[in-house]
């Protein structure tokens, strides 16, 4: 009475198909991830070196290009050129903006066991959180 299927069903076809675009392990994801916030936090970390220079955030900024460049395979990260008026207000959400990026980079290093980028960004909340204490305290 009805007719046999003569096709083949679309899902098998589409579990047949080869794949043709390239698939990352969750490591990988987790490399580009961490990368992403540690640029991110030099990011702002150079806003704030030309604004409030400082040997700390030098120190802080080299470091973290270098954990960038190890996790993008070498690859020197995109700098911000150091010129800028100071302006305190600026300064406090720069910091608030530092702190909450390192503390992204911090879980993210944290559940890919890297122990090396998980130091550099609790150091660096614990920076930009001692940078606030004194300005949040005056605002109060």
């Amino acid at each position: 009475m009805y007719e046999p299927i003569r096709t083949k069903s679309v899902h098998s076809t589409m579990a047949d198909a080869p794949t043709d675009f390239p698939h990352r392990s969750r490591e990988e994801e987790l490399d580009i991830q961490l990368a992403g916030h540690l640029a991110a936090l030099l990011a702002v970390t150079d806003e704030l070196r030309a604004l409030a220079p400082s040997a700390d955030l030098n120190a802080a900024a080299e470091r973290l290009a270098e954990q960038v460049a190890r996790l993008r395979g070498g690859g020197a990260p995109a700098r911000a050129s150091l010129t800028s008026v100071p302006s305190e207000p600026h300064l406090t959400d720069l910091h608030r903006r530092a702190h909450a990026v390192a503390g992204r980079a911090l879980l993210v290093a944290a559940s890919r066991a890297d122990t090396a980028a998980a130091i550099l960004a609790a150091e660096r909340m614990d920076s930009h959180a001692a940078a606030l204490e004194p300005r949040e305290l005056a605002t109060h």
